[in-house]
């Protein structure tokens, strides 16, 4: 099993998004996929009709009571897609770095609990909020490939300066170097800004920039309306293909060693 984190410290960038149609078409590849949603404003939850506040159980407890195997596959709920699962949000979780924040031992909650369902599924994704504490820790301490989109634009790339060094500072406690590769998402080709905030990106970040780009397309929000995973929504449409290729990089790309 393969955990694959989609974090960035800026919101508005295409974390849910590129979540979604990553898990769209590795369920299409034949891979069981769980999704895991880490942001309080349960948006992937959402995304699916799930409606995490009316749940007995999700994420949130998984960091209130230490949960066997069992208790967590009862924690998750299906969708649509027989081959994708998620793991909901609730607004709870917002009050986790306030209650838990200075406990220690926090750190390898979702990493622990993902280890107690790895024979189920081949690939978890992980969505992250916008925000740097105890969720987005676990979510980074837990993954075998980090996933940074960045909108093709100046102030998005702020944001992902303080996403690398966030990262950076929590490397001292890895064994194993985060394995990462930063997505350039919203490219609006008819665009000078996005153009050159394109070339930024490369400029800076060099061979960690995956050398393409997720195009502006309605058809991501059309699908969202739909409740359909992209690649189901809108199967030729230019996001897919461009996630498509996208997946490629990814299956390809190095992974941390050491779990």
């Amino acid at each position: 099993m393969e955990v694959w984190t989609v974090a960035n410290q800026k919101g508005g960038v295409g974390k849910t998004t590129t979540t979604i149609a990553l898990a769209g078409l590795l369920a299409e590849c034949g891979k069981k996929v769980l999704l895991v949603d880490t942001d309080p404003h349960a948006s992937l939850s959402y995304y699916f009709g799930i409606e995490s506040e009316d749940l007995e159980l999700s994420v949130y407890d998984l960091f209130v009571q230490v949960s066997t195997k069992e208790q967590i596959l009862q924690s998750l709920c299906p969708t649509q897609y027989s081959n994708i699962d998620i793991l909901p949000a609730t607004m709870g979780l917002a009050t986790l770095d306030r209650s838990l924040g200075a406990k220690g031992g926090m750190g390898l909650v979702l990493k622990k609990a993902m280890q107690k369902v790895a024979e189920y599924y081949d690939y978890v994704l992980m969505d992250c909020p916008p925000v740097l504490g105890v969720l987005m820790v676990n979510a980074l301490a837990a993954s075998d490939l980090i996933v940074v989109p960045v909108q093709t634009e100046f102030l998005a790339l702020k944001g992902l300066d303080r996403m690398i060094k966030t990262m950076d500072i929590m490397q001292g406690e890895q064994d194993e170097p985060f394995k990462y590769s930063i997505v350039p998402t919203m490219f609006d080709k008819r665009t000078k800004a996005s153009i050159l905030a394109y070339q930024q990106l490369q400029d800076i970040y060099g061979d960690k920039v995956w050398p393409g780009v997720i195009p502006i397309d309605t058809n991501f929000r059309n699908a969202s309306v739909a409740q359909k995973v992209p690649s189901h929504f809108a199967a030729n449409s230019r996001g897919v293909f461009a996630y498509k290729n996208l997946l490629d990089y990814l299956m390809k790309s190095p992974k941390r060693s050491s779990k």
